[in-house]
């Protein structure tokens, strides 16, 4: 168990970067960065007088080269997310995205200099790519997917040539408490599950036998902290390892909460990958990650929340 330690959190207002805080901030001090533009003060306010809150965007250098200094580990959570979003403005994915991250790198590697910062953690949220293994040749299929691919050979290089301790994790459909629902722009279990609770009919974009594999949030948490306590580097799949196509999805979400709606269709979304399944043995072997949540408890978990708030 991390203690006693100074974590930068970028994006910690976000769905995953929220609750990677609020694990970590009863024995150690975060820091949390995020300009709200897609994260939500209300995930942190229940812990705000643990945490120090900075309001500000990870594209702005002076501020990174100030609150990075004197810390331990830098978990990059901050993005701009969504296959959808990128397609209709790459510029603004591409800005957020890669000169973020960049400007990331460049302040955690200003302060690694001065004995600081050991590692910096990038998280590749939503990059489904196939194959499935982290050293086959991906295929990005959308802008979005670019911009992951830019920060991880960011990050590599970054390890490579200035001697900067970098984990990359690709993530894979994570989904939890504290997802927004309300967003055009939303993930597909948190709309499925309010809209179920709401009694309408969940929209599943395509003919719904595309599959995907989901990583309940706490487990993506297990991740971040156990690349912070493993001396390992590189790119890691954290994911559940197991597929599960979205008609069955929007099926096993309406049984568990005991309220049955019709399914709709609509056209399939550009970008959108068909299939998504993770091989997670080199995370096991290396970092000894070991998801600890399946489907089932996950939804329950994710669903016994919304149904609270």
């Amino acid at each position: 168990m991390l203690e006693n330690k100074r974590i930068v959190i970028t994006g910690g207002a976000g769905f995953i970067g929220s609750n990677i805080a609020r694990s970590l901030c009863e024995e150690n001090e975060v820091i949390v960065i995020d300009n709200l533009l897609t994260g939500r003060y209300e995930n942190i306010s229940d812990i705000a007088d643990r945490i120090t809150f900075v309001r500000d965007d990870v594209n702005n250098l002076d501020m990174l080269m100030s609150r990075l200094q004197s810390v331990d580990y830098v978990l990059h959570q901050a993005a701009l997310p969504s296959v959808q979003r990128s397609v209709e403005d790459p510029v603004t994915s591409n800005m957020n995205n890669i000169d973020g991250t960049l400007k990331v790198l460049v302040a955690a590697l200003d302060w690694r200099k001065e004995g600081g910062v050991r590692f910096f953690i990038l998280s590749l949220r939503r990059y489904p790519i196939l194959p499935k293994q982290e050293d086959m040749k991906p295929h990005p299929k959308s802008p979005y997917a670019v911009t992951k691919l830019a920060g991880e050979y960011y990050s590599r290089v970054f390890s490579e040539v200035y001697g900067l301790k970098t984990v990359c994790l690709r993530y894979f459909n994570v989904f939890g408490p504290r997802q927004n629902p309300n967003s055009q722009y939303a993930a597909v279990i948190p709309l499925f599950i309010t809209r179920t609770l709401n009694r309408k009919s969940p929209i599943i974009f395509g003919d719904g036998l595309q599959t995907r594999d989901f990583t309940f949030v706490k487990d993506v948490v297990q991740a971040n902290v156990l690349a912070m306590e493993s001396p390992a580097e590189g790119v890691f799949n954290i994911a559940c390892g197991h597929q599960i196509t979205l008609n069955d999805l929007a099926d096993r979400i309406m049984e568990i909460i005991g309220i049955e709606v019709k399914k709709v269709y609509d056209l399939p979304r550009k970008g959108d990958v068909r299939d998504s399944l993770a091989d997670i043995t080199y995370a096991r072997e290396m970092l000894g990650y070991e998801p600890r949540f399946d489907l089932n408890s996950g939804l329950k978990e994710t669903i016994a929340w919304f149904q609270k708030n």
